[in-house]
């Protein structure tokens, strides 16, 4: 380590994406041997976009301020030539790094210097503290910024942090810098210690925020090697700098069965719509068959959407199917079309004339008649109905669990030691922990169900 120099960066931006190559607003740099700072050099850069009124607020960067100054190609080869044969250092260091390397990337420079993450290594050289935000750990540290979110006082106040850590214990930065130590993919608020604790097996995992608040729910077969990959490899997009950025706290939840994990995935994002889960954000309303009487007290039926103020007798996944069951149902118990929605006529059905509808819609049949056939359909559906159970693996070797499913929808699931005696599948109604049923859960039952043992599955009707 000795005669290596740290180039400490702070770079300000107008928001968007890294691999758009701009959008850097300011750069500060800030030479340090180990001991003090040798040199400096910062810069407002022209990013070529507008300036955002929130960046505005935040930094006083303002548009017409950066309008004289360089842009980001003009300076470049004099950035590389200071960046490349020193160990790059920053506060949350993916950021800055990442931001400029897209850049110089557009200029046909490639940056590939060591890197240094200040809020790492002070969560080793200070631990315990809630947060190390450079504002919250500059309060801690009794460290003035003297302009906060400007590049050059943010720099110098992580050069400070540096100065700090350097001091009391280099060989804590000469350990960080070593090859291959297995924390570069880590994110900034995310401890080794933390990391090695996440499991090898299958389930779910949460991600949380700085408040605790849930930001992602993923699923895994291997939930240490899932969250690894989630932050490795060469994609460095927006969102997933951000995701690592911001999250705190990892948590999870063991299901043994890869089935399992894919539907308490559906359950739990449904229930807490994460920021970060943008493909599964979505409500989902199926098409159903509602059932209601009139003001003269016969039995009707309407293909609707279904709502939780008005529930179906049967659900559907779109408006035909409901629809074609409707029609059978109407022609094998003589249902008038109009009494069902089918048909909007002011007068008789047009069923009626061609004697397909005995006259519930034109007074020539009473309720009491009419309710019959209605209420025989009724009983038909209730009877089709069926209680679907499939016995997957448990979380070790001695459990197994137990999924339910009704109307081809989740609808629960209880773990079970191999060694208790259960009737399936009637002892399993009493055990199950009830979650609520989503369209979207036959979808992956239906992809499951061809990898299943027959021996597995019980229908209870």
């Amino acid at each position: 380590m000795k005669g290596q120099e740290f180039a400490i960066v702070d770079i300000e931006t107008a928001g968007g994406n890294p691999a758009a190559g701009r959008g850097i607003t300011e750069i500060a740099i800030l030479i340090f041997d180990g001991e003090k700072i040798t040199d400096s050099y910062q810069t407002l850069i022209n990013p070529e976009t507008q300036i955002p009124a929130y960046i505005t607020g935040l930094t006083g960067i303002d548009t017409e301020m950066i309008s004289d100054s360089p842009i980001f190609s003009e300076i470049a080869e004099e950035i590389y030539m200071i960046l490349k044969d020193r160990v790059f250092v920053a506060h949350n260091v993916s950021f800055d790094y990442t931001f400029l390397q897209k850049a110089l990337l557009h200029q046909n420079i490639h940056l590939n210097t060591p890197k240094l993450c200040t809020v790492r290594l002070s969560r080793k050289a200070f631990p315990g503290y809630k947060s190390y935000s450079l504002g919250r750990l500059c309060e801690h540290l009794d460290i003035k910024i003297e302009a906060r979110h400007r590049a050059y006082g943010d720099a110098k106040a992580t050069a400070i942090i540096l100065s700090k850590i350097a001091s009391s214990n280099f060989n804590l930065i000469s350990e960080m810098l070593r090859k291959n130590n297995g924390e570069a993919f880590l994110p900034p608020n995310i401890s080794k210690e933390k990391y090695q604790q996440l499991p090898e097996k299958t389930g779910i995992y949460y991600f949380y925020d700085a408040n605790h608040k849930i930001i992602y729910i993923g699923k895994a077969n291997n939930i240490k090697s899932r969250f690894k990959s989630h932050f490795s490899g060469a994609s460095k997009g927006q969102q997933k700098m951000e995701m690592k950025n911001e999250v705190h706290d990892i948590s999870w939840v063991l299901t043994g069965s890869e089935m399992l994990a894919y539907l308490l995935e559906l359950q739990e994002i449904k229930r807490t719509w994460p920021k970060y889960n943008i493909s599964q954000k979505f409500i989902s309303q199926p098409w159903g068959i509602i059932q209601y009487h009139d003001s003269l007290g016969f039995v009707r039926f309407q293909v609707s959407k279904v709502t939780s103020s008005q529930p179906s007798i049967i659900q559907f996944e779109n408006h035909t199917d409901a629809w074609k069951f409707l029609n059978d149902g109407i022609t094998e118990y003589e249902l008038c079309p109009k009494l069902s929605g089918v048909q909007k006529t002011k007068s008789a059905c047009y069923d009626f004339e061609h004697n397909k509808c005995r006259g519930a819609c034109c007074n020539q049949e009473v309720p009491e008649k009419y309710n019959i056939r209605a209420n025989q359909w009724l009983e038909k559906i209730a009877r089709e109905e069926k209680i679907l159970f499939i016995k997957t693996m448990g979380r070790h070797q001695n459990e197994e669990a137990a999924l339910l499913f009704e109307n081809g929808m989740f609808s629960g699931y209880t773990f079970i030691e191999k060694e208790l005696s259960v009737q399936y599948p009637t002892g399993l109604l009493d055990m199950i922990q009830r979650v609520k049923p989503y369209q979207e859960s036959k979808y992956i039952l239906r992809s499951y169900l061809p990898k299943i043992n027959l021996d597995s599955i019980f229908i209870l009707k």
